[in-house]
């Protein structure tokens, strides 16, 4: 796919301010919708060109060697965004990086302006101490910058870093430039000068986060008659296996320990059902019912595969993109979803209590699948699974509870030839593909919004009631 529009966020903040936590999240959700995206860590330049177990005085401005190989780090990364830009066909790349001081930003900014790169800049300011020494041990201090170094020396090495950073920063004042800034996690946010669809969509989800520890559970219903019977879609009950799981559910809930659990179901019969004991919040989401299988509702596989081959065999080439006749697609519920993945930000700990092709869309996004692998994560009936976000991705728990149910997973197949021609529109007896692969889910257009002066998404920085949305 190729697209003139092309987005730098670069990041802005002192050390230890969830800099690379929000970049890994951009990154995951932009990829997640089908919008190439990568991560330049100026960093990890810096470590690679001048070694890791560089002491604090290494960052200290008024070293000059210290500066100037802290230059060549931020000019090889910004070099290679560049080139992925032109050469990979990029959207949006991410610098991540101090950029504390306007010189440093406005050396950026002409850059990237004269390749025709648009230039986002996101600055994360907290002064709550203690997150940032809840970051400093859970992220710095684990870098290769601190390995073998006692984690007490190292937290002391650290904080004198960011003190040699503290004394050149510079807070975004350019009033010339497109930024956001996300002050103490989202308690208040300040935009200028955005414009686009696609940076309205990047300021939209970061106005979302939060960094504050949390779990995030998943469960597929318990086993349902229709899976019994090997049909696909419906709205059947659960079998007696399934119900045995929902009164089994709560306890293994409580023993994992998490306080103010929110659970969220679809309005179908069987995540309602699977839910039924769960002394918890409880809210119904039509956004969480299953993949819609169109005229296949309530058959089988092997139906299928009788009655619509053709489709058969090209669902199985391309699952993400393959759409039922008057039903839906991968792609579809991954936009059907968008949504939900932005309340799920905004809250602390939930249950998703929902369905295979649902839960494969959702945890996609947190553990950064690809489109072509999604539609064939293992999402088994009868476990809970654990995902706890960190900075750089999300550590995951399962928990199997004993009670046999049927295995309703599809393995991908090998590829073969394919049925399917492709020199036409993809219509077959049942379905279509829909679009072609690795195509952006959501519209990246940047006509929608041409900068302008008067731009309503533009919000004047004299007027910080204006700036400032809770």
């Amino acid at each position: 796919m190729s697209s003139n529009l092309r987005i730098a966020c670069v990041m802005v903040g002192l050390p230890a301010r969830g800099k690379t936590y929000i970049s890994q999240k951009v990154c995951r959700y932009l990829t997640w919708l089908g919008i190439k995206t990568k991560v330049f860590n100026v960093g990890n330049y810096r470590r690679k060109l001048h070694g890791a177990s560089l002491p604090h005085t290494f960052f200290d401005p008024h070293n000059s060697i210290g500066e100037q190989q802290r230059r060549e780090a931020a000019a090889a990364a910004l070099q290679d965004m560049i080139e992925w830009f032109s050469n990979d066909q990029g959207i949006v790349a991410i610098y991540d990086a101090t950029n504390s001081t306007k010189k440093r930003r406005r050396w950026l900014y002409e850059k990237l302006s004269k390749h025709d790169i648009q230039v986002l800049f996101i600055e994360s300011i907290c002064q709550d101490e203690a997150l940032i020494l809840a970051n400093i041990k859970e992220v710095k201090l684990s870098s290769p910058d601190y390995a073998n170094t006692d984690p007490d020396e190292a937290a002391v090495d650290f904080i004198a870093r960011i003190d040699h950073y503290k004394e050149q920063y510079e807070t975004i004042t350019e009033k010339d430039l497109t930024f956001i800034k996300l002050i103490n996690v989202g308690s208040q946010n300040i935009i200028n000068m955005i414009q686009g669809y696609l940076e309205s969509r990047i300021v939209y989800y970061l106005m979302n986060l939060h960094i504050a520890p949390r779990k995030i559970y998943f469960s597929r219903h318990g086993e349902s008659q229709y899976n019994l019977e090997g049909k696909i879609g419906g709205d059947s009950s659960l079998s007696e296996r399934g119900l045995l799981y929902a009164t089994k559910l709560p306890e293994l809930i409580q023993n994992l320990g998490t306080q103010d659990l929110v659970i969220w179901t679809s309005t179908l019969k069987r995540t309602v059902e699977t839910s039924q004991y769960l002394d918890y919040p409880k809210l119904q989401w039509k956004a969480l019912d299953e993949l819609d299988a169109g005229v296949c509702d309530g058959m089988t596989y092997e139906e299928i595969e009788q009655k619509y081959p053709e489709d058969f065999a090209n669902r199985d080439e391309d699952k993400f993109n393959y759409r039922y006749r008057g039903g839906e697609s991968y792609r579809d519920v991954v936009l059907r979803l968008e949504p939900i993945i932005m309340e799920l930000e905004r809250h602390e700990n939930i249950l998703i209590i929902g369905h295979q092709a649902i839960l494969r869309c959702i945890y996609a996004y947190f553990m950064n699948y690809n489109h072509e692998d999604l539609p064939y994560i293992k999402i088994p009936l009868h476990t809970v699974i654990e995902l706890t976000p960190k900075a750089y991705g999300c550590e995951e728990k399962r928990y199997k509870v004993d009670i046999d149910a049927v295995d309703t997973h599809r393995p991908k197949l090998k590829k073969s030839p394919s049925v399917r021609k492709l020199s036409k529109i993809n219509l077959g007896a049942s379905g279509e593909i829909v679009r072609e692969p690795m195509s952006p889910i959501i519209p990246i257009s940047p006509n929608l919004f041409p900068r302008t002066s008067s731009n309503p998404s533009t919000i004047d920085l004299s007027e910080p009631a204006l700036g400032s949305l809770e």
